[in-house]
């Protein structure tokens, strides 16, 4: 798949999400399928892109449907001068080297206590490290939070490279889905 196999341009309206009390201000989309579609896998996966010309880069999340949904932060909505209810113009590209993804310091300090959970972890790919830190942070719960650490290192230290029963996309585990939507007063 090269590059430009996964070039999309599509419009769509900025969504806001149901928030807490404390929570910034976001918008979101639902990325249609057929733009999805062309995208490399349907876990979490990075694109380049553009909404009404600006450009920035964002790791999608899976919608729990075999499609993917993209937060948009209040910088982003701000620099390129669009509003929540807005309906925008995107231009989407898988990455060509999935960036490295950020390691939540919990799971970092469980790996350094563990060399040889360390170092497996350092030998796999980007994607499986990206999977990993995907089953560790999407627990509902700190104390499952704690056990997928917990497990995670041990089946890192006996040289397991890759998650095992984590569905990426969600689909099969229903345990993904994109942000409820407010809906409009029109």
């Amino acid at each position: 798949m090269t590059k430009d196999d996964t070039h999309s341009s599509f419009a769509a309206t900025l969504l806001c999400p149901t928030l807490s009390n404390n929570e910034d201000i976001w918008a979101f989309v639902v990325l249609p399928k057929e733009v999805s579609e062309k995208l490399p896998r349907r876990g979490r996966t990075s694109v380049d892109g553009t909404i009404n010309g600006h450009a920035f880069q964002v790791t999608l999340e899976p919608d729990g449907q075999l499609s993917h949904w993209l937060k948009l932060e209040q910088e982003l909505l701000q620099t390129a001068g669009v509003n929540i209810g807005d309906t925008v113009s995107f231009e989407l590209r898988a990455v060509e080297q999935e960036p490295e993804p950020q390691v939540p310091a919990d799971l970092f300090e469980a790996l350094v206590a563990m060399p040889e959970a360390k170092a497996t972890w350092d030998d796999t790919t980007t994607i499986a490290r990206l999977d990993w830190i995907h089953w560790v942070t999407s627990a509902k719960q700190v104390k499952t939070r704690v056990k997928r650490i917990n497990d995670a290192c041990d089946m890192l230290q006996s040289g397991k490279r890759r998650v095992c029963c984590f569905d990426p996309s969600g689909y099969y585990s229903k345990a993904f889905s994109a942000p409820k939507a407010v809906k409009s007063s029109d």
